[in-house]
């Protein structure tokens, strides 16, 4: 099974080397690398160009050019995509071993669309918050509360006939996509009990009090618009979630 993989960047040079070497470094996968730049002027392009014309087993494509922010490059990778399934791998992200995407890749079979895992939230060897799935229910989305987006693999098939992310939203178009795929179209999903990404602290979503009111703002936009009663306090809850991930954190 052919797994394309999407890394979105904007002047990321000093994160996307690592990102990338992850992807280069898996081992018993078809793999499908896509880098979509959007436009950087920081020497990102430049990298992404010296690190993706090296020899290797993996089949790579990369296009540099202005976008209207994440979710829209994101699309234009799934456009480019010709893998069976599609993942996403953040510009300041790695996977957490060699054989990340085989083992994804295993777990699909005809009666699977997707799958979810687990991530971490590190800084070097440390890690600060463990942000399992596992407990993940449907209902879930209700509190704001979906498996984490780095760990989401998704049929191709299924970008083609539920549609891409949504450009109208600057933080919560992936809640948005997995409440219409997961919850009101109803895919197959397979939970798998492990971690598959090592994530940066600092992104969009965790970048303070201002950008986690826009996040519940707009993951009740998303609910609402995909015809689910929901409000600002509805997505409160989910918190605990969150506080359990930083004391339960599971050792490396």
């Amino acid at each position: 099974m052919k797994v394309s993989i999407i890394t979105v960047s904007y002047n990321a040079k000093n994160t996307i080397g690592a990102t990338i070497a992850s992807v280069l470094s898996q081992r018993d996968a078809e793999i499908e690398y896509i880098v979509v730049d959007g436009g950087s002027t920081d020497g990102t392009r430049e990298l992404i160009a010296e690190q993706l014309s090296k020899p290797n087993t993996i089949a790579s494509r990369w296009i540099s050019e202005k976008d209207q922010g994440m979710y829209d490059a994101l699309n234009k990778g799934i456009a480019m995509a010709t893998g069976d399934i599609v993942g996403i791998l953040n510009a300041d992200d790695v996977f957490e071993d060699p054989y990340t995407v085989a083992g994804i890749a295993a777990a699909f079979d005809e009666k699977t669309d997707a799958t979810y895992a687990d991530i971490l939230f590190a800084r070097g060897d440390k890690t600060f918050r463990y942000y399992s799935a596992r407990r993940w229910k449907p209902w879930m989305h209700h509190i704001g509360y979906m498996p984490p987006h780095p760990s989401v693999y998704i049929r191709r098939e299924i970008f083609a006939r539920l549609g891409g992310y949504k450009l109208g939203y600057k933080i919560s178009a992936d809640f948005e996509l997995m409440v219409r795929y997961f919850c009101k179209a109803r895919i197959r999903t397979k939970y798998l009990p492990r971690c598959v990404v090592q994530m940066s602290l600092g992104g969009m979503s965790t970048a303070g009090w201002k950008a986690n009111i826009l996040l519940n703002r707009e993951n009740v936009r998303a609910n609402r618009e995909n015809g689910y009663f929901s409000c600002f306090a509805m997505m409160l809850p989910k918190y605990a979630y969150k506080i359990l991930g930083y004391i339960f954190k599971k050792k490396r």
